[in-house]
């Protein structure tokens, strides 16, 4: 593909609050309020650390994202992904309309499984799936996999049903609403656009019945190929239900190196194509002065650059 063939894309940044104190994560966001080549801002939704020591601080991502929409103007922002394991669909529906109405309606629903029984090694995460630990030590349960696709898909019933009905009853297998009433509603009408995240055939399903965006992570934790071959599979679904796949986001969460931006650059515009075209530049924390306009001045004004994209 040349560069004159690659398509428009769009960048965010991501900072994973694992042991970063508040006033890191709001600097970093506030920088990339006022940087145009950054689009929108993601969180991440997890209790404990998934890595290294246990005793690090992780502030928890809904209460951190309406702080950050009420300290930001221009973002669009959410969380890469929520889990739904975490909180009941119907509050979560109520805590993701306040930061809608909060930011102006700014708001992205990132959206996935939540934890579920894996085996070691899944997700591309080594050893142990640390879910384990989090929702032990949390109270939660973990699911098997098929209950966790389930129950995604009656939450995403639930948000749209009480975003947009006055009242508003649910009766699924897993989860029941009587005379929901969510009111204010969402700034943004019909609700706030959905992401999915994740990258198993059932959650792909789901991504071509529901969703606006697919986010998987990238390298290391996915290889090009496999995202490949994951995207083809999102578009036979989407060929079997009559939906066109170009209606659908592709975007994938990417890590960046503080010290190689050229190895970044090639890799990322491997992604874009291959039909990526949001990516999320992940920062590895302890961020650096400046760290959002690194991103613009090294890795998103270059590559825009190297693809026409002025």
């Amino acid at each position: 593909m040349s560069n004159q063939d690659l398509p428009t894309v769009t960048f965010g940044i991501k900072t994973t609050p694992m042991r970063v104190p508040y006033e890191d994560i709001l600097r970093v966001w506030q920088e990339a309020d006022g940087l145009p080549e950054i689009a929108d801002a993601w969180l991440w939704d997890h209790l404990m650390p998934i890595a290294g020591p246990q005793d690090g601080q992780i502030l928890e991502g809904w209460t951190l994202l309406s702080a950050l929409a009420a300290r930001t103007q221009r973002l669009r922002l959410g969380l890469l992904v929520t889990s739904n394991r975490i909180r009941p669909p119907a509050v979560l529906g109520k805590i993701a309309t306040t930061v809608d109405v909060i930011s102006g309606g700014r708001l992205i629903m990132g959206l996935g499984v939540g934890g579920t029984a894996q085996p070691p090694n899944a997700g591309g995460i080594p050893g142990e799936n640390p879910a384990v630990a989090e929702y032990a030590a949390y109270g939660l349960t973990l699911v098997p996999p098929a209950e966790g696709i389930a129950r995604l898909e009656e939450t995403i019933t639930i948000l749209r049903g009480m975003w947009t009905r006055d009242v508003f009853d649910f009766h699924g297998r897993y989860y029941t609403l009587t005379g929901n009433r969510n009111e204010p509603k969402p700034v943004q009408r019909p609700g706030p656009p959905l992401l999915i995240g994740g990258w198993g055939n059932r959650t792909l399903r789901l991504v071509a019945e529901h969703a606006d965006i697919w986010n998987i992570p990238g390298p290391p934790h996915n290889t090009l190929d496999y995202i490949t071959e994951r995207s083809a599979v999102l578009d036979d679904h989407c060929a079997a239900i009559g939906r066109d796949p170009r209606t659908i986001t592709r975007s994938v969460q990417y890590i960046v190196s503080y010290d190689d931006p050229a190895t970044d650059r090639k890799a990322i515009t491997e992604l874009i194509a291959a039909g990526v075209t949001h990516i999320v530049l992940s920062l590895r924390s302890p961020y650096p002065p400046q760290a959002a306009r690194w991103l613009a001045n090294e890795i998103i004004t270059p590559l825009r650059s190297a693809t026409g994209e002025c």
